[in-house]
């Protein structure tokens, strides 16, 4: 038996789906390569978390936030009025985009504080596991 590829977005949209349908609250999957949180809101919405990367020392290159699955990647909320202009600071909690899989939306922190300078992907095209989003410039 293979294992299950948690960095396709069939496979993230049929968990959702299937724990939206079962009423169950969540799931959570850690194995050594990673970690798959799914959370369901009582609104019949649903979270995608994964494991974070470790931070890397200050002075050192531009941070630069990756997609932790694949998916459409959207620079900002479908629902947000007002386009976000760069560069503008950022503090570690702060979500700065999103991947859509299906109708799930997984939130994009910056994890770190520092100064958000560029977009690295095109809003609305189909992302990859790994694929450089956004660069962080990290104070000194």
């Amino acid at each position: 038996m293979s294992a299950t590829d948690f960095s396709d977005p069939a496979t993230i949209a049929f968990l959702t789906d299937a724990l939206t349908a079962a009423g169950v609250a969540g799931l959570e999957i850690s194995r050594p390569d990673g970690q798959i949180r799914i959370v369901i809101s009582g609104e019949g919405g649903a979270r995608i978390g994964s494991s974070e990367a470790t931070p890397r020392a200050s002075g050192s290159a531009p941070e630069v936030v990756k997609a932790p699955l694949a998916g459409h990647f959207c620079a900002e909320h479908p629902a947000a009025v007002t386009p976000q202009t760069l560069p503008r600071s950022v503090s570690a909690a702060d979500i700065l985009g999103f991947v859509r899989v299906g109708h799930v939306l997984l939130p994009l922190r910056a994890g770190r504080s520092g100064v958000l300078t560029r977009l690295l992907a095109e809003p609305g095209v189909l992302v990859g596991f790994g694929d450089p989003l956004f660069e962080i410039e990290l104070p000194s």
